[in-house]
């Protein structure tokens, strides 16, 4: 995947650990959109991620464990005028590139986000989608898991990452959202659902809430992560 920086409109930043089972199809998705560059910040994986990675075009970059962090040190090289970064078990919608070009063009956007889709069957993921996305549109809060876009000039301006173990990307948008408008596009993301295999669909929404009521109330991120560790060595 050669870019030429003068014609790079999007650069997709993907933090990666361990992720061989998941980058090929992520990869897959992003092949023939003209325009866009793909860097995979690594943070030390053990597995074939990288090499998977750098074989199907992306531009790699290791840095240390944190999405924060390895989001940071994708940016930094990045060359696309927008920055999209995306998480490597979530595909992004066809004709992704041109909506996000035609949301950050409206007056006053500062940013932005896909809806949120899971790719579990169950009834209570069509739940979790309307909930997630009525978050999303009505209190201008995506999540990370919804692929979230910016100016890299706008990334610059307001720092970045904060380099914490949890909700990089809620501070983020939190910040953002203090510049100008974010907008929510109609067009799905489709996320895996591995993650609420985990720990089953309920007790992965309730800790989720439980973590963010704390951060909201000002607990530090470093608390509710070492908490969130044990209450998943639990299971």
């Amino acid at each position: 995947m050669s870019i030429d920086p003068k014609t790079c409109d999007i650069s997709v930043i993907i933090p990666t650990l361990n992720e061989e089972g998941v980058i090929g199809a992520v990869m897959a998705a992003l092949a023939g959109e003209s325009g866009v560059e793909v860097i995979v910040a690594d943070g030390g994986s053990t597995d074939e991620t990288v090499r998977v990675a750098a074989a199907l075009g992306a531009r790699i970059v290791m840095a240390p464990a944190g999405r924060g962090g390895q989001l940071n040190r994708g940016a930094a090289i990045a060359r696309g005028r927008i920055l999209l970064f995306l998480h490597a078990d979530t595909r992004l919608p066809k004709n992704f590139a041109a909506a996000i070009i035609g949301i950050l063009a409206r007056p006053g956007v500062v940013g932005g986000a896909f809806s949120f889709g899971v790719d579990g069957g169950q009834v209570g993921f069509r739940l979790l989608e309307f909930f997630v996305n009525l978050r999303s549109r009505f209190l201008r809060l995506p999540y990370g898991d919804q692929a979230l876009f910016l100016d890299a000039a706008m990334f610059d301006r307001i720092g970045g990452y904060s380099e914490i173990p949890l909700f990089e990307d809620v501070d983020l948008v939190r910040r953002l959202g203090r510049k100008g408008r974010l907008v929510t596009a109609a067009a799905k993301v489709v996320t895996s659902a591995r993650r609420w295999r985990h720990l089953g669909l309920l007790k992965t929404t309730l800790v989720n809430q439980v973590l963010l009521l704390g951060y909201f109330l000002g607990v530090s991120p470093f608390r509710l992560a070492v908490w969130y560790e044990k209450e998943k060595i639990r299971q």
